[in-house]
């Protein structure tokens, strides 16, 4: 039987070895590139992996800004916003968790303390002044979206975060109100899904109004839980600034009563009131007929809903004399008394132009001509000037030019180059047919009269104010525009006053006060463009007191029924222009009045 010599074992000894380093080798190789890996992912975080993970469990909460307020020139509030809060719950986080940690101050250190649910209820419905049983039903369920409570206040809110229940959160809303209804709703506008700008100046500040919405950012882990230690930022929301306007609201209700009263008693279709300072160019009220509530714009017609006296452009008729008595004034072509011998029509040009009554061959003055509304007579004055100057001083009033005071749809209306009139426009023009303008365009052109020559653009915004320290921004005021002289203006004036005293328009007298206004009457066309005309609108504009012109208003109303020598304004003018002067306490006037003969001798 043969031996074993053993060699054998031997020589699988060193085999044995081997294989036992190349398993060490490879095992330390693989925990070298699991080492590597981690680090790369933890340590450098190539990819973005870390802050991917991160991410995924962070959950943002916004947190509205509150919307700057509208208020009056005495700080009336016409729209404000409340911040409210909606807790939600994930019904399917909150019901499985038996308990939960969160991280409390304890003897001023920071520790984690256990928190069962029923804790957690209870507290919950202690800051929500809820029924205990009620909120632990409203808790439990199988909804991933379920509301808990409405319209918190942000102390409720902040209360409810920092208990940090699994499965709620806090959804903040913004709520506008309207507290004085229509008075100037269509001034201050409305809100669309009840956050952006509709109409109205909530419309073109919206970017001023609104501010910046705030964030909450915390961490929540795969169970659906708020981690403790983990991330816990706030960035609080800065709010919009407050918008002060130049408007009364107390004469804009005034005025808004005065011209619905109008508009309903005549069958219009619209009216209007502006009233101006002359001084400063701020439109204390701007009143439109069925003015929307902002609470519920929808309750009044789409085309109510805007701002008539800047968006609606109709031939404005004879206050537009105005404009050629300063123009011929001057360029020293008339003077007041002025002698015009007016024959019962005019032809020029092969024109023929006729007045609203019946007259014979008559010696007028310029004031005359004016105070009796006389096409015939303001055709003979205007023609002295040429159709270029015409234009031009049309320009320089204004018309053609938007007033610019941060409403939406300003109108420029329609003033048609010189060179383009035709034969009977480059004459109508002179007593206000063939041009178009605004009610608020007419009232700037009053306004120069009014303040020596001096044009001021009227303001409705005032300033701005600060959310933070309640700091006003005042908007500066554009710059003036002297049109026409210091003596221009006061015989401009003198001729108004005269209407009143010596003219036809006797029914805008206010005792104790010193007045001067003017009256139009114009063709309006139908709505089609091709029906030809479709009614009248009657206006008057004057200004007071004429010692020391301090107000300009104008009243406006489109189409009324009936006849037209039977419809007036004066009594509305006289109404609202004796409110204002309360209103400013305006003293009442000292001196004679003006009284320029209206036929020459």
């Amino acid at each position: 039987m043969a031996k074993n010599s053993g060699r054998a074992s031997k020589a699988k000894a060193p085999n044995a070895t081997r294989r036992l380093r190349v398993g060490l080798g490879i095992m330390l190789a693989l925990l070298l590139v699991v080492g590597g890996k981690l680090f790369m992912v933890q340590g450098l975080d190539i990819g973005g992996m870390a802050e991917a993970a991160l991410n995924n469990r962070l959950t943002p909460t916004v947190l509205p800004a509150e919307r700057g307020s509208i208020l009056d020139s005495s700080g009336t509030v016409l729209a404000s916003s409340v911040i409210r809060y909606n807790v939600v719950v994930d019904q399917t986080v909150n019901t499985k968790t038996e308990s939960f940690r969160r991280l409390e101050t304890i003897n001023g250190k920071d520790e984690l303390v256990k928190v069962t649910r029923d804790q957690g209820i209870s507290e919950l419905a202690a800051v929500l002044g809820m029924d205990r049983g009620t909120l632990r039903d409203a808790l439990t369920g199988t909804q991933r979206y379920y509301i808990v409570a409405k319209d918190l206040k942000p102390d409720i809110e902040d209360k409810v975060s920092k208990l940090q229940i699994p499965g709620i959160v806090t959804e903040g809303t913004s709520k506008r109100v309207y507290p004085n209804g229509a008075v100037a709703g269509g001034i201050v506008g409305f809100l669309k899904d009840g956050s952006t700008g509709q109409a109205g100046l909530e419309q073109t500040q919206d970017e001023i109004l609104k501010g910046t919405p705030g964030k909450r950012l915390f961490e929540i882990g795969a169970d659906g839980l708020r981690i403790p230690v983990g991330v816990d930022q706030l960035t609080p929301a800065v709010n919009g600034k407050d918008i002060k306007l130049t408007l009364n609201s107390d004469l804009q209700y005034f005025s808004q009563q005065a011209i619905q009263s109008q508009k309903d008693k005549l069958s219009a279709e619209w009216g209007v009131i502006v009233v101006l300072d002359a001084k400063t160019g701020n439109i204390v009220a701007m009143a439109d007929t069925d003015s929307p509530d902002p609470n519920d714009p929808g309750k009044v017609a789409a085309e109510d809903r805007g701002v008539r006296a800047v968006t609606a452009a109709y031939e404005p008729g004879s206050v537009e004399k105005m404009i050629t008595a300063a123009a011929a004034i001057q360029e020293g072509k008339s003077s007041p008394l002025d002698r015009f011998t007016i024959p019962p029509t005019y032809t020029v040009d092969g024109q023929t132009f006729s007045d609203a009554f019946e007259h014979g061959t008559e010696q007028r003055t310029l004031a005359g001509i004016v105070g009796y509304s006389m096409n015939t007579g303001t055709v003979m004055v205007g023609q002295r000037l040429s159709k270029d100057q015409r234009y031009d001083w049309l320009r320089k009033f204004g018309i053609g030019e938007a007033p610019d005071i941060g409403l939406p749809a300003e109108s420029k209306g329609i003033l048609t180059p010189a060179d383009q009139w035709d034969g009977r426009q480059q004459y109508t023009v002179l007593f206000g047919q063939g041009v178009a303008q605004t009610t608020l365009q007419t009232v700037r052109a009053y306004q120069s009269i009014a303040n020596d020559g001096v044009m001021l653009q009227p303001r409705l915004i005032d300033s701005y104010i600060n959310p933070d320290d309640g700091a006003e921004e005042k908007v500066p005021a554009k710059a003036p525009q002297q049109v026409v002289s210091k003596e221009t203006a006061k015989q401009v004036r003198d001729i108004l006053e005269s209407a009143v005293t010596e003219g036809e328009i006797k029914e805008a007298a206010i005792d104790g006060y010193r007045v001067g206004a003017k009256t139009g009457t114009s063709e309006s066309p139908c709505d089609d463009g091709k029906s030809g005309f479709c009614g009248y609108t009657a206006s008057i504009i004057g200004m007071a007191p004429m010692d020391d012109p301090r107000f300009i208003v104008e009243v406006v109303l489109q189409r009324p029924k009936g006849s037209i020598f039977g419809i007036t304004n004066g009594p509305v003018f006289r109404s609202v222009m004796s409110q204002t002067l309360r209103t400013f306490n305006v003293q009442p006037s000292t001196g004679e009045p003006a009284r320029l003969p209206q036929y020459a001798k």
